[in-house]
């Protein structure tokens, strides 16, 4: 009645996709307000530049999490 193969096949693109679309659209946001302080108040580029990356680094970890555990589902359901 319910075919695992055909549910792993359907959710595949969507659970690619919904891993991916977070960590973009937070990049995104974060590096327009990161542009528009700099752009307002150039003399804290110095402060505000090393968290801005390590937020980057944080943000695109949660994506590569999601891809990783994506990977982990798929696999256990084909092997």
């Amino acid at each position: 009645m319910f075919d695992v193969n055909a549910a792993a096949m359907l959710s595949a693109p969507i659970a690619v996709g919904l891993a991916g679309i977070g960590p973009a659209i937070g990049i995104g946001m974060m590096a327009s307000h990161y542009f528009d302080s700099v752009a307002r108040q150039p003399d804290v580029q110095g402060a505000i530049t090393p968290q801005f990356f390590i937020t980057l680094g944080v943000v695109e970890l949660l994506g590569l999490f999601g891809f990783v555990a994506f990977y982990l589902v798929f696999s256990k359901i084909f092997v």
